[in-house]
């Protein structure tokens, strides 16, 4: 007697493969906005660095500090023995998320740097000396460090730092208004993590968010377009994304200053971001 073939239901949706970012580009790309910012400092004055910055309390000189403990922390975070266990606790996509419970602390560490460390410029020529020296170019992608949010690896961790490079240089340049550049490939980096950060936040394949040059997602759940124009569309530019998964910029204001086109019904993201605390 012929069996015919046993229906177990509707598979689930393959899993996509993460996003790999090469090693050397981002050690690369970390290197050159550091080196964008601690060109800007070092010139400003002390009225400068005494303005207000819309991040809380914090002076232009405090948010200035944090860019230098940011790229430090690299360093710091390499000089333990590597962390035990089969692999990273904290991946690039659940980074985002995992940010915001440290806040405070990383604000009181901050404020206490930017008090003891008043020469800046030493502060960042030590930040990114000890950077060079603990990130070899080559060979260590691959190895586990201890992050204030858990163990990472370094090739993911230095992706984070991009993301705190760019974020923060559109800060200064908020705060102070002035035009510190974006390297191209830190900029990428950071919109790319960010665009995939949300697609694993709200999973599915019934919108679109297109952040031309440097990414391209589908997320939220319902019915998956699969060619021609896609029904809901999201399209904006790489600071504009970053400032919305960043909480700089509400999705409300972003639309009513023709800074987000969001064409069809779901085509709404205001309750998924921001995605970084």
């Amino acid at each position: 007697m012929s069996v015919g073939p046993v229906s177990l239901g509707p598979m689930p949706p393959a899993k996509k493969r993460p996003r790999s970012y090469d090693h050397l580009r981002t050690r690369t790309a970390v290197l050159a906005q550091f080196a964008h910012v601690r060109d800007a400092v070092r010139t400003l004055t002390p009225a400068q660095l005494a303005r207000p910055t819309r991040l809380g309390d914090w002076t232009v000189r405090e948010l200035a500090a944090h860019v230098a403990m940011g790229l430090s922390s690299v360093a710091r975070s390499l000089a333990p023995p590597e962390p035990p266990g089969p692999g990273p606790e904290v991946t690039l996509l659940t980074w985002p998320s995992v940010t915001a419970a440290h806040a405070a602390r990383i604000a009181e560490d901050v404020e206490e740097l930017a008090a003891a460390r008043t020469d800046l410029a030493t502060l960042y020529e030590e930040a990114e000396a000890g950077f060079t020296e603990a990130v070899p170019a080559t060979g260590a992608g691959e190895r586990l460090l201890s992050s204030r949010v858990g163990s990472m690896r370094l090739s993911d961790y230095l992706v984070t730092r991009t993301v705190e490079l760019i974020v923060h240089t559109d800060d200064l340049n908020e705060a102070l208004g002035s035009e510190i550049p974006y390297d191209r490939q830190a900029l990428a980096a950071c919109t790319r993590l960010l665009a995939d950060a949300l697609a694993d936040r709200a999973p599915g394949g019934s919108v679109e968010v297109r952040v031309p040059p440097f990414a391209v997602v589908q997320c939220i759940g319902g019915p998956k377009h699969t060619r021609g124009t896609p029904p809901n569309v999201v399209e904006t530019g790489p600071l504009t994304w970053i400032r919305l998964a960043t909480g700089r910029t509400e999705w409300a204001k972003a639309l009513e200053d023709a800074e987000v086109s969001a064409g069809g019904e779901r085509a709404d993201l205001a309750e998924l971001l921001p995605l970084l605390g």
